[in-house]
């Protein structure tokens, strides 16, 4: 059993902490706003812990970073201390919204947020993964009638083991994680979020992933 942090508390967050909690998992949800707790717990079930951001990246062994993607280096460069030495798996996409609030530009063209985060976090691991799907799929991939596709980036191939490891825990088939290689390749996977708005527009918010198909 693991100690997992999550930071960001929105659909995406507590999609993952209930997944994690059922599948063994100690899992804190980090919030920005204590008095958002009380209706959280009642949402998600009481056997997830909550903590201020902070605390929950200083006292977990993993952390996932489901905040907004945007705001993401601002907040996660404040916690280098508390982030230093773990792994932190970054779910996130930093784009910059359109007129009807889907994504509509990258905040890092020719780079990358998880780049940014690992520039910004020398002493930690930092692996992207589960970025390019809706947030539903991230814990459910059988639903889906086609196989999809995670995708792996990261400099360390311990930390992208461990990873693995999370996401069978998710759900995710061996056959169906492709391990791209270093963090530099998480551009790649964050630019694929530019396919999402059209394919949202046309065929409305149903589940889907950007796959690989073989």
């Amino acid at each position: 059993m693991t100690s997992i942090g999550i930071l960001g508390a929105g659909r995406v967050g507590t999609n993952l902490a209930r997944k994690l909690s059922a599948a063994g998992h100690r899992v804190t949800l980090g919030v920005r706003n204590p008095d958002d707790t009380a209706a959280l717990a009642a949402d998600i079930g009481p056997q997830i812990a909550f903590a201020d951001q902070p605390t929950t990246a200083r006292a977990t062994d993993i952390v996932i970073n489901a905040t907004l993607g945007d705001t993401s280096l601002d907040r996660l460069a404040g916690l280098r201390t508390e982030l230093s030495g773990k792994l932190l798996v970054d779910v996130s996409n930093a784009t910059r919204d359109a007129d009807d609030g889907l994504p509509g530009a990258l905040c890092y063209p020719g780079s990358s947020l998880a780049e940014q985060l690992q520039s910004a976090l020398p002493d930690t691991h930092v692996v992207k993964t589960l970025n390019t799907m809706l947030f539903m799929v991230m814990t459910a991939p059988e639903t889906l009638a086609t196989p999809p596709t995670v995708y792996l980036s990261g400099d360390d191939q311990d930390a992208k083991k461990t990873v693995t490891g999370l996401l069978g825990d998710l759900g995710w088939q061996p056959a169906w994680i492709e391990d791209l290689g270093g963090i530099t390749t998480a551009r790649a996977t964050e630019a694929m979020i530019l396919v999402v708005p059209p394919v949202l527009r046309r065929h409305g918010f149903r589940p889907f992933a950007v796959s690989l198909a073989r």
